[in-house]
């Protein structure tokens, strides 16, 4: 049985958890947008997206619910599931992105979503997708092991393999082919997860979804007063622009909902607000700039730190 309403009814109150935490921690209200799309488009539906920009901590920051049916799945959402291309769906989830303004304070995302497919011969299909990852710019041993152990303690109760299985994958995934080069220093990721059915998978995206606040805001708390200058943000908007190519070119999400007739507002609601590009720029050895390239981007084992 696949019941969406359920699925529905957590993804807004999460949603409603992690915006009043960051509220309180931002002291900013964050901005309301609620939409629709009504019958006889590609997509129909309606989320909300909530967001603050110019906050006290969040220089753009923003957390999003949809809830979307389609009459035929886009390919992005069947590269590995070739028979159900074409099917009708229901998609929901909730998806965000934090920018922090101070250098010292990691960039950070977080996805839990469903999709369900209902080919015309065959029964419904539903899968399961989420995680999160942390991107920092002038990074600390002790944030990553916390949240990497925060992470490892929410999937604990639902299988003892899933941290080393998913950890991996969210090294492979949030890595820039193109640079070489890891996006942030991972957390956990999956995809495509049918394990159980139903009920496991709701239950694992839960487990996710509520372990983000605890995972990030104490990190949030610890360094969001550190003093930093116009060297610091001129970095933080250099490695931004890492954020913005594997957004716009790698990210399955990005892509799904570009090509799938998503809402373009909400989308690229994840970009950083100030980026900065360089032609062929490397940080002088031994600066604390390049300490994030040679002690947290490439893949670590951060429970044995």
């Amino acid at each position: 049985m696949v019941d969406t309403t359920a699925v529905r009814d957590y993804l807004l109150g999460l949603q409603g958890r992690i915006v009043s935490a960051f509220e309180e921690e931002d002291g900013t209200p964050f901005r309301r947008d609620g939409w629709q799309r009504p019958a006889g488009g590609k997509l129909e539906g309606d989320g909300l997206s909530q967001l603050v920009e110019e906050g006290g901590v969040l220089e753009r920051g923003g957390c999003n619910f949809s809830h979307v049916k389609g009459s035929a799945l886009p390919p992005s959402a069947t590269q590995h599931r070739k028979e159900l291309a074409g099917a009708r769906f229901e998609a929901l989830g909730v998806s965000l992105v934090m920018h922090p303004r101070n250098p010292y304070v990691p960039t950070v995302h977080m996805n839990v979503r469903m999709l369900a497919a209902f080919p015309a011969q065959g029964e419904p299909v539903v899968w399961f997708g989420g995680g999160m990852d942390l991107t920092p710019y002038y990074p600390f041993e002790e944030d990553a092991v916390h949240f990497h152990r925060t992470c490892a303690d929410a999937l604990a109760p639902h299988g003892s393999d899933l941290y080393a299985r998913f950890k991996p994958w969210c090294d492979e995934y949030f890595f820039l082919k193109h640079r070489a080069e890891a996006r942030g220093i991972g957390g956990i990721f999956f995809d495509d997860f049918t394990d159980g059915g139903f009920e496991r998978g709701f239950a694992l995206i839960r487990a996710v979804g509520d372990a983000f606040v605890p995972a990030y805001r104490p990190i949030v708390q610890r360094r969001r007063a550190l003093p930093y200058g116009e060297r610091e943000r001129d970095f933080q908007a250099y490695r931004r622009g890492r954020y913005v190519e594997f957004n716009l070119v790698w990210d399955r999400g990005t892509h799904f909902g570009l090509h799938g007739d998503g809402r373009t507002e909400s989308i690229l609601m994840s970009m950083p607000p100030i980026v900065r590009w360089r032609y062929d720029w490397k940080p002088e050895p031994g600066s604390p700039e390049a300490k994030l390239y040679t002690d947290f981007l490439p893949p670590r084992d951060w429970l044995a730190a």
